[in-house]
């Protein structure tokens, strides 16, 4: 796996989502690990001195597919929010998991449930209508 880049976490979404990494490490193991890893890595800063650009909790994202090319409109939430019809995708999926933090113009690589890599990059981010 390639260099995971740097990414940033709110104050409210890092305790946030400590407390729901800890509390799905039971059900979700794999998921509820990447989760705590990014959590940890994270450079936490102030609700208000998050940047525009990004992914947090709420925030729309369009991100790439990098394997396939294709792009993709979510927005991240925590599980009880999610619901793949209205495009809100849990935190607690690799993809959530994955998006969370990154910026614009970011790229990671994550193993996805399967044991496959897939590598997404985020294209913008903003307040959902």
């Amino acid at each position: 796996m390639n260099h995971l880049p740097n990414i940033t976490l709110t104050t409210d979404d890092s305790e946030r989502l400590r407390r729901l990494a800890d509390a799905a490490s039971e059900k979700f193991p794999r998921t509820a690990e990447f989760l705590a890893r990014e959590v940890d890595r994270a450079t936490v800063v102030d609700d208000d001195g998050a940047s525009s650009n990004l992914v947090t909790m709420g925030k729309q994202v369009v991100y790439r597919d990098d394997d396939t090319g294709k792009t993709r409109s979510v927005i991240v939430v925590y599980p009880d929010e999610a619901n793949l019809d209205e495009g809100k995708i849990s935190v607690l999926t690799p993809i959530g998991a994955a998006l969370i933090g990154l910026s614009v113009n970011q790229s990671i690589e994550f193993e996805t449930p399967t044991g496959t890599t897939r590598s997404l990059t985020v294209m913008s981010v903003r307040k959902p209508a």
